[in-house]
């Protein structure tokens, strides 16, 4: 396997980490890809710029920051001198670090919901296919870029490899509960970083933390659920994200129908046909997407312009709770609404917050994420949440509001026409 290392380290500044090293030739090359560089196209926190106006850090920055995360952890292991730790992987876990968000596509989840694609299939057909990275990671070895992508798919046969990218306490959790609390503002994203490195382990086979850190990790975890409960399921989020969704389905609707749009380069038919291939990928980007969406508020579709003109400027939709018992009136509502002459299927929209793609924290290996391990004075590896109260109390929580969203300005409009019940529950409600 060839790996050479740079004449001269290369260090990139950094507000999160203050600096960034990158010592190998082969993590220098993979930065300078295309594929990478589009990192600095697409945001972190897709939508949440328009609720924390600082949020507009990129996937490139996290990335680079997830590399850091990893390269101390080994850094660490190698220091440490720990015979659990597989020193050959060394550079396969740095490039699994850098490269595991290549694939996320602008607005990343509203555009993987709108459209059934998951980034991580398209990260790994980045790294297999006929791509810049592709042709850097083989230069390693013929087997490299193969390894890479089983590392981010989670089939690599060393799952110790897989837990630094891959885990409840790996190295893109750490990074992006840093980097997201930095731009949005907000201090209880923050945690002890240095502390947890210094107590995370190797340990047959898997990265444990030593008993002692568990106080860390427990700072960590509420971090976390802070962040996810303030900032990630923040509802103005929400709405901005329900409205790109709509965007991206009006769309994908009116081509199927037929409609001529006034504006439709490419790759955009082959996103709507699904039969995007690499480098029509790489063409989207959220600077290209928000052009599409600028000249879409001109088209004839009076939805599609509407929903435009709302993303493009902050005209977002209201939220009102909805309780057990209002179950039964959501129907009504439909109706009114169809029957004065605006379309249920856009202008309303019921968010649960269980349907979203995060989680606070998950005890055992059911899921796809491994469990924090905490490794006793007796060499025991027991899970935290059975030493941690703290991490029981917080451990599958699914608080969070149901909401019904609605544009208020249409609806202000048809409310005299509705019945009385609808009325008297936005009224109740609003």
């Amino acid at each position: 396997m060839r790996n050479e290392r740079l004449m001269e380290e290369k260090v990139f500044k950094d507000p999160v980490h203050k600096y960034i090293y990158v010592q190998d030739q082969t993590i220098w090359d993979l930065i300078n890809t295309k594929e990478f560089q589009r990192l600095r196209r697409i945001r972190q926190l897709g939508t949440s710029y328009l609720t924390f106006h600082g949020a507009e850090h990129s996937r490139f920055s996290h990335s680079l920051g997830v590399y850091e995360v990893t390269r101390k952890i080994i850094s660490q292991f190698e220091r440490s001198h720990y015979p659990d730790w597989p020193k050959e992987e060394k550079l396969l876990c740095l490039c699994a670090a850098l490269l595991h968000d290549i694939g996320h596509g602008p607005f990343s989840h509203s555009i993987e919901q709108a459209f059934e694609m998951h980034h991580e299939d398209w990260t790994c057909r980045m790294i297999r296919g006929d791509s810049e990275v592709h042709s850097v990671l083989a230069g390693v070895s013929s087997d490299f870029p193969e390894k890479v992508a089983d590392v981010i798919c989670k089939t690599y046969a060393k799952p110790i490899v897989v837990s630094l990218v891959s885990s409840q306490l790996d190295a893109d959790r750490m990074d992006y509960l840093l980097r997201d609390a930095y731009f949005t503002g907000v201090n209880y994203g923050t945690f002890d970083l240095d502390r947890i490195l210094r107590v995370l382990r190797p340990h047959k086979g898997k990265i444990v933390v030593k008993e002692s850190g568990m106080h860390a990790v427990e700072d960590y975890l509420m971090s976390r659920y802070q962040m996810y409960w303030q900032v990630y399921f923040h509802p103005v989020t929400r709405s901005s994200e329900i409205i790109l969704r709509q965007i991206f389905r009006r769309a994908k609707q009116l081509y199927a129908e037929g409609h001529v749009f006034r504006f439709m380069p490419d790759p955009l038919p082959s996103l709507f046909e699904q039969k995007l291939t690499i480098e029509e990928y790489l063409l989207l980007d959220e600077a290209f997407i928000q052009t599409a969406f600028a000249q879409w508020t001109l088209e004839r579709d009076r939805i599609l312009s509407d929903l435009c003109g709302r993303f493009l400027n902050r005209k977002l939709y209201k939220y009102v709770p909805l309780e057990a018992e209002d179950v039964e009136i959501l129907d009504l509502v439909r109706e009114n609404l169809e029957r004065s002459g605006l379309n249920p299927a856009y202008h309303m929209e019921l968010d649960f917050p269980s349907d979203l793609p995060y989680d606070v924290y998950r005890p055992g290996e059911s899921g796809e994420k491994m469990p924090i391990l905490l490794l006793t004075e007796q060499e025991k590896c027991v899970e935290i949440s059975h030493k941690s109260e703290i991490v029981r109390s917080i451990s599958g929580i699914h608080k969070g509001q149901n909401q019904l969203y609605y544009p208020p300005d249409l609806l202000q409009k048809v409310l005299p026409q509705m019945d009385q019940e609808v009325r008297s529950f936005f009224a109740r409600r609003g």
